[in-house]
């Protein structure tokens, strides 16, 4: 049963001696299990010195290296969810109020692309400040606009809101089930 295991278990290899195996002289160049290190002469050139080339991958005190305009976009639509969310709910609250008003269009559209620009600019404001505070005193790398997104979906949201409390069919509703 052993020999189906392990069939090298019973296996032996005898070795002949090797005459004169002990004179240094008379040794062969090859023998089993030493391996060939070369002269024995000590080295007579110094190794040679190799000057460091920056690599761009983490020297201190140099700058980071600029990253393309697709990265940076790349980056920017990372957490976009939460400001179309927003934007769609602040739509549909807009179309809410403004229907509910009568008459022309036209003040009310001219209201929401206001309200979306003010939107625009707080985003800016965001990533601006998550420039400066994350960036450049924190020293960390922002790799996603989900924060400056959120800001901003939490905007437009607010804005969706303030629009339904305009229209008089909503707060009358909101008042009986809440009375």
């Amino acid at each position: 049963m052993a020999d189906q295991t392990q069939p090298w278990a019973e296996r032996t290899v005898e070795v002949p001696p090797q005459p004169d195996a002990d004179i240094p002289s008379q040794r062969d160049p090859y023998r089993r299990g030493v391996a060939s290190v070369g002269s024995t002469a000590p080295r007579t050139e110094p190794f040679p010195v190799v000057d460091q080339v920056p690599t761009g991958t983490g020297w201190p005190g140099e700058p980071a290296p600029r990253r393309p305009l697709s990265w940076h976009m790349a980056q920017l639509r990372k957490g976009g969810e939460w400001s179309a969310a927003g934007a769609l709910f602040a739509f549909v609250c807009w179309g809410i109020w403004a229907i509910s008003g009568g008459g022309d269009l036209a003040g009310p559209f001219l209201i929401f692309v206001l309200s979306l620009l003010v939107a625009a600019g707080l985003f800016a404001l965001a990533r601006l400040l998550g420039r400066v505070v994350l960036e450049r005193q924190l020293g960390r790398v922002r790799r996603s606009a989900r924060g400056a997104h959120l800001v901003t979906a939490i905007f437009l949201t607010g804005l969706g809101v303030a629009y339904l409390q305009q229209t008089q069919w909503i707060m009358d509703a909101w008042n009986w089930l809440t009375t």
